[in-house]
Formats: C-alpha cells, structure tokens, sequence
C-alpha cells in the first residue's frame, strides 16, 4: 500500500548525532537517549533501535516506559514524569527507575511488600525551574526518607535548567548549577553519592562539560536539532559547534492538482483569492496529522525541489498550495514538508517560525499513526 503521508529518518544519523553531543566528555560519562513524546515525533520504535551506543533510556510515562520493554529494550530506563501512586509497583516490576520528589511515593513505595526488586529512585532537586523536584530546603528530610525506605535505593539524582536555551546570558544557569552542586554535597553527607548524576540536556551538554556529572540527559540534538539559535551562537563563540544532522524528513503527496481563474477563493473562510490563473495542489496532510493550522497562507512547501506556497486555511487533513510556477507537478508527485528537495530546504527551525512556535512542537506534534521508514543517507 502507498502512503500518502509519510516520515523518513535518516538510519545513521541519531548515533552521529549522538557522539557529536559526547564528544566534551570526560571518559566514563554514560549517554542517556531522551525518547520521550515517541522521541519527539520521529518514532519511538524506529529511534531506538538507531541508538545501540546509548547506555540509558529516558520516558515521560509508565506507558512509554512499557513501550520501550516490549520493544526488547532491556537497558536502563528512567521515568521522568509522574507515576500515579497505584502504578509504581508496575513500574518496578518492568525495572524502570522513578523520579521521585513527592513524599507519597516514597511511602507508597515503602508500603509495598512484594516488590520483586528494589525500586530504583532517581531524586529530582528543584533548582529554579518552578516545575517538578523537591526544594533544596527540604532535600535532607527526604533523602532520609528515602534512605529509610528498605525496598528502594537512591540510584540517581538530578535537575533541570530552566534559562540555558533561550539567552546568551547563562547567569541563572550558573546559579541551578551551584544550587544542585550543594544538594549534592549534601546528599552524600546524608546518605551517599548517587551512582548516577545528571542535568545535562542538549544545552548543557554543549556548552559546560561541568554539567555533565556522571550522565548526558540529551533529546533535541539526538534529532539534530539545535536547542535555539541562541545555543548554536554560543557554540558558535566557544568554537566547537558540532555536526549536529537532521533525522526526520515528512513528505505527502500532491492527490489533485486544478486550474483556477484570477479572482477564486481558496479554502474555508475565503481566506486567499488568487490574483492571476492559478494552479493548485491538494495535499493529503492538515493539522490532524501535526501540521499546523498556523501555516496557512504563511508556509511553503517543495515540490520538484521548488517552493510552493500554502495558500488557504489549513484543513484536517487537506492542504493547498500553489504551483503555478512549478513546472511539470504531476499526480502523486512527492511534496516535502519538511526536509529537502534538490537545492531547496525547509527545516524545523524554519516551519516553527512560520507556525510562532519551538522546533521542538514542531516534530513532536507529527502524528504517531503516520508510517516511519528508514533511509540510509550516510
């Protein structure tokens, strides 16, 4: 059967692009693939497979936790949202590690009397992001809890930067690093050094090897996507900007193609009227499949490797686009969304300014039911 909508990912580029974000390092420091959100659009279960050199896994949820196990992934998995308190002996029992930074898991956890294992905790400190993690002023009596809970051990610790994308002042960053710095410091005065370390996302990874403790937490530039063109000039300014390679292309199909004279509007709400007789295309891709509804009347598309704009509204599973100055455009010819055609390209980056968004929306938000293959382009 031929797919009308369809994701392409570039066999050999998710390990490239994963030396490339270890290369700062120091020797010993464990990779862990961050695959959460069906690793950002692209396929949880093409992605990993991709990823033989990733010493860990980690998962937003139980469920893609479980996803991952019945894959036969069988390395380390770290959960790094919430786990309800009636699920977390589910979570043991398929060896996935809990962040943990609610007292009522910790004691859920304690409560239970069968667990085949101990349950692997990974304590998140809250540095400065105002989201998810134990305060640093309640950071002992917690890991003393922890400690005294005897069917669970403290495997991890970690924390989350909250300004190290989006400027090229990292003050604050400086800050969470010193703060989690103490709250380490004070959990081996407490208990012990947690074998396992982490804060470095892409970001940090990137630009302070000092983030790096003993594990990389790395997801966007797994993809080969830059954080934000802030992160790339500070690479740039600290001379050692990585080969970072785009995985994912999308395509369609052009399903119909029309004339139409000067002066026909186009698409709900009579949003385009054409100014010259002009030929449109029908693509089988709207914003039910992730292409957003923002694009309409802004973005382009390519076509025989040259741009054609979207005219109209986005629909729920239709496009229009212009290709009256793409000559010879036939029936089923492929129309990239996102990738290139000949010398022509369109990024993520590129599509996110377009829709006011993040790169990261952009590829999260393709539609999980689309088909993914695997290309060899290296």
């Amino acid at each position: 059967m031929s797919s009308l909508v369809w994701v392409e990912l570039d066999g050999g580029a998710p390990e490239c692009n994963l030396r490339e974000l270890r290369r700062g390092s120091a020797p010993g420091v464990l990779a862990c693939a961050v695959v959460k959100a069906n690793a950002y659009g692209h396929g949880v279960r093409q992605i990993a497979p991709l990823l033989p050199s990733a010493d860990w896994f980690a998962v937003n949820s139980l469920e893609e936790g479980l996803e991952l196990r019945g894959f036969g992934i069988t390395r380390p998995i770290v959960i790094l949202g919430y786990v309800a308190l009636g699920d977390l002996a589910a979570a043991v029992e398929a060896d996935l590690a809990l962040t943990v930074y609610n007292r009522e898991t910790v004691e859920k956890i304690a409560s239970l009397a069968s667990l085949p294992r101990p349950a692997r905790l990974h304590v998140k400190v809250e540095t400065g992001t105002g989201r998810q993690g134990v305060l640093p002023e309640d950071l002992e009596a917690f890991v003393r809890l922890v400690k005294a809970t005897g069917n669970s051990r403290l495997e991890g610790l970690s924390t989350h930067f909250a300004n190290i994308e989006d400027t090229l002042n990292h003050a604050y960053a400086e800050e969470q690093l010193e703060r989690f710095s103490s709250a380490l410091r004070l959990v081996e005065q407490v208990a012990e050094r947690p074998p396992i370390v982490h804060a470095a996302c892409t970001a940090a990874a990137l630009l302070f090897p000092k983030t790096h403790f003993t594990m990389l937490r790395v997801g966007i530039g797994l993809y080969g996507l830059w954080p934000s063109r802030e992160t790339f000039l500070s690479a740039r300014e600290q001379g050692a900007v990585p080969a970072l390679a785009p995985v994912l292309s999308w395509k369609t199909r052009l399903v119909q193609i029309k004339s139409l004279p000067e002066g026909s509007f186009v698409g709900y709400g009579c949003s385009y009227r054409t100014t010259r007789r002009t030929t449109v295309g029908i693509l089988p891709v709207g914003y039910s499949d992730g292409y957003d509804r923002a694009l309409g009347n802004r973005g382009h598309v390519l076509v025989r490797g040259r741009r054609a704009p979207v005219i109209g509204r986005i629909c729920m599973n239709l496009t229009l686009v212009d290709l009256t100055d793409v000559a010879g455009a036939g029936l089923e010819d492929e129309v990239v969304l996102l990738g290139t055609s000949g010398r022509e390209s369109i990024s993520a980056e590129v599509m996110a300014e377009w829709a006011g968004t993040i790169n990261y929306e952009v590829v999260s938000r393709i539609s999980p039911l689309l088909p993914r293959t695997i290309v060899e382009r290296r």
